[in-house]
């Protein structure tokens, strides 16, 4: 895959390439779903086809497609329970990397994959770093059923809490719905600032026709920040996760 000139994509590239070296022989390895790890997934597709021998978990039907086409041995979690590390993007990440994820639909399967991974490794640039989660829109993902009534009970949740704003909309595919991979709607909530995402996230998760929400909360172990000029920043919970060269 060819290196971009310095800019945005660059800092992408420079993230993805970055986490390649947290990869080791015969791992089993999770997948993200977005822009940044479609990088990492092609980069992950010239290393397999030099020789590279591990085995990917996909978290959405677009990322599943793309590494199949780059040949990239796959499984799923029916067939393993145990992932050594996930690769993925994120949304926003804060200063104690908790992150919002889910701007390409795929938060439920990302979210599982992450949490049956031994670590997370995070993948992004400098734009994704705030110091409140809340100026992306945090997806929530609920059933069809009743959707209206889950879209209410979860506007009085947040008209209490501490947040910028409140706005929830049902996310749309040109003049339909958006259908996630498991069959659900997904409501964005445009709240500007999140004070207290984790109290937040477990009175989200509480509420009957909600699946689950964008909150990634004490799950990534590391985040690659990628910069414009092609370096990287490693930023690490302790213990540090070190690569693996």
């Amino acid at each position: 895959m060819e290196k971009p000139e310095p800019g945005p994509e660059r800092a992408k590239f420079a993230a993805a390439e970055k986490a390649l070296d947290f990869v080791e022989p015969g791992m089993l390895l999770g997948l993200g779903t977005g822009s940044t790890a479609d990088i990492f997934a092609r980069l992950l597709g010239e290393r397999v086809a030099e020789g590279l021998e591990i085995t990917g978990v996909p978290t959405s039907t677009r990322t599943r497609d793309l590494a199949a086409s780059l040949n990239i041995p796959l499984t799923t979690l029916e067939e393993v329970e145990k992932l050594d590390l996930v690769i993925d993007g994120a949304d926003e990440f804060d200063r104690r990397m908790n992150l919002i994820k889910g701007g390409g639909g795929a938060l439920l399967q990302e979210k599982l994959v992450a949490t049956a991974a031994d670590k997370m490794v995070v993948i992004t640039d400098r734009s994704k770093q705030v110091s409140h989660l809340g100026a992306f829109p945090l997806p929530v993902e609920v059933v069809k059923f009743g959707w209206k009534l889950t879209a209410k009970r979860i506007y009085e949740i947040i008209s209490c809490a501490f947040v910028g704003g409140v706005d929830i909309i049902r996310r749309m595919d040109g003049d339909k719905p958006y259908i996630t991979d498991e069959g659900h709607y997904i409501l964005d909530l445009h709240l500007k600032k999140i004070d207290e995402p984790e109290k937040m996230a477990g009175q989200l998760k509480e509420l009957v026709g909600v699946v689950d929400s964008g909150f990634f909360i004490e799950i990534a172990d590391a985040v690659i920040v990628g910069r414009e000029d092609g370096t990287t920043r490693l930023i690490n919970h302790r213990p540090p996760l070190r690569p693996v060269r």
